[in-house]
C-alpha cells in the first residue's frame, strides 16, 4: 500500500513538472502567501512571549504614576533604599531609561542606565561575545550594545555611536536568551543621568525582584502604598504586565496582523484550488485514459489531491524560509513607550507553516479530486 502510494506521489510530481510555468506561478503566489503569514505569526509569537505571564516571574516595574513614556518617569533614586526595605523584596535595581521615540516605530534605539555592580543582578542572562566587561567598566561612556542593534548599525568595539544626545564608545556586544536586552545598550547610570540633562538622582523605573510570584501583588501594593503620599506617586505592576500597558498602541497594531494572516491563508487556498483545478480541467483524457488501463477513481484522485498537497509544501518550505532568513538577518524591533519587541523567528513557527500550507493544498485539491474521480470515462474520452 505505501509502495503504491509512494509511485503515485511520483507520478503527481511528474506532471507538476511538465507544466513547469504553471507550476512556477503556482510556487511563487504559494510562497508569498507563506512569508506573509509567517512573518504575522512571528509577530505574534514574539508579542505572546514578551506579555504572557508565567508562574516563574518575580519582577516587578516601579513607574511614575500617571506616566508612560520613559521622558516623562521621574523617580527619586533614594526610593531604592525604602524599597529595599519592604518585606518580600528581594532585589532593587534604579534604571534609567532614554530612547529616541516613544511612539510606536521600527527604528527605536533604547539606552538603559544601571549602576556597574548591579548589571549581572539585572541582566544576569546576557553575554559579551565581542569586547570586554572590563573596559566597560572602566569607561565611564562604554556601552554594551545587544546584537541585533549592533548588527543593525554596523557596530564593533571602539566605534562611537551618537543617538537622543547620547555619545558613547562601544565596549562590547552582548547576545541575551531575552530578545529586548538584544536591542539596546547598557550604560553607566550616573552617566546617562548627566548626558540625559536630568541629573543625578533621578531615574526611570526601579526594577524589583521578589522572593516568590506569591509575593508579586503584596509587594506591589507596599510600594505604592509608601509612596503614595510623596512628591512622586508611583504605580507597580508585574514587568509583562507593565510591558503589556505601556506598548498598548503596538498590540493593537499586531493584533490587526491577525487579519493580515487570515487573508494569505485563504488567498494560498484559493491559488492552490484553482490551479489544480484548471490541471484536472485540462487533463481530462489523460484520466480517463488511466482508468481505462486499469487505474482505480482512488488512485486518480490521489494523484490530484498529491499534486496540492506538493504545491503548499514546496511554496511554504520557499515562503516560511526566506521569511525566517529574512527576519532573523534584519533583526527587526518595534519600539514603544521605551520598551523593545524583537522579531524572532522559531523552528517551530517555520513547520507549522509547512504543515499548515500542507492542510491547505490538500483541502484545496478536494473537489478537483472529487471532479476527476466522479467523471465517467466514455465523457472524459468524448471531451
Amino acid at each position: 500500500m505505501l509502495a503504491k502510494a509512494l509511485r503515485l506521489t511520483v507520478l503527481a510530481t511528474k506532471q507538476l513538472v511538465r507544466h513547469r510555468v504553471r507550476t512556477l506561478l503556482t510556487l511563487c503566489g504559494v510562497a508569498s502567501g507563506m512569508f506573509l503569514y509567517t512573518t504575522v505569526q512571528t509577530m505574534q509569537h514574539s508579542l505572546d512571549k514578551a506579555t504572557r505571564m508565567r508562574a516563574a516571574d518575580t519582577t516587578l516595574v516601579v513607574y511614575r504614576e500617571n506616566r508612560f513614556c520613559p521622558e516623562t518617569s521621574r523617580l527619586p533614586e533614594f526610593y531604592e533604599n525604602e524599597i529595599r526595605s519592604i518585606p518580600g523584596v528581594r532585589e532593587v535595581i534604579p534604571i534609567k531609561v532614554t530612547v529616541n521615540n516613544c511612539g510606536a516605530s521600527l527604528d527605536v534605539i533604547t539606552f538603559r542606565g544601571v549602576p556597574q555592580k548591579q548589571l549581572a543582578r539585572y541582566a544576569p542572562e546576557i553575554k559579551i561575545i565581542d569586547g570586554s566587561l572590563d573596559k566597560w567598566a572602566s569607561r565611564d561612556d562604554g556601552a554594551l550594545v545587544g546584537k541585533h542593534l549592533a548588527a543593525k548599525r554596523g557596530l564593533k568595539p571602539g566605534d562611537a555611536f551618537e543617538a537622543v544626545g547620547v555619545r558613547v564608545i562601544v565596549c562590547g556586544i552582548i547576545d541575551s536568551p531575552l530578545p529586548q536586552d538584544n536591542s539596546v545598550a547598557y550604560v553607566h547610570l550616573p552617566f546617562l543621568q548627566q548626558a540625559s540633562r536630568h541629573g543625578l538622582g533621578v531615574v526611570t523605573q526601579f526594577n524589583v525582584r521578589v522572593n516568590s510570584s506569591e509575593d508579586l501583588d503584596p509587594v506591589a501594593e507596599a510600594i505604592d502604598a509608601r509612596f503614595r503620599t510623596e512628591t512622586d506617586p508611583t504605580t507597580t505592576q508585574p514587568e509583562k504586565v507593565f510591558l503589556a500597558q505601556t506598548a498598548s498602541e503596538l498590540i493593537d497594531l499586531i493584533g490587526f496582523t491577525r487579519w493580515i494572516g487570515l487573508g494569505a491563508v485563504l488567498a494560498v487556498l484559493g491559488l492552490i484550488g484553482n490551479a489544480v483545478l484548471l490541471v484536472v480541467r485540462g487533463r481530462v483524457r489523460e484520466n480517463a485514459v488511466l482508468q481505462t488501463v486499469g487505474f482505480p477513481g482512488l488512485a486518480v484522485g490521489y494523484v490530484v489531491l498529491s499534486e496540492g498537497a506538493l504545491l503548499g509544501a514546496a511554496g511554504s518550505i520557499v515562503g516560511a524560509g526566506l521569511a525566517t532568513v529574512f527576519l532573523s538577518w534584519r533583526s527587526f524591533t518595534f519600539g514603544n513607550e521605551g520598551q523593545t519587541l524583537a522579531l524572532v523567528p522559531s523552528a517551530g513557527l517555520f513547520v507549522t507553516g509547512i504543515g499548515l500550507a500542507l492542510l491547505l493544498g490538500m483541502l484545496a485539491a478536494l473537489w478537483p479530486a472529487w471532479v476527476a474521480m466522479r467523471k465517467p470515462i466514455v465523457e472524459s474520452l468524448r471531451s
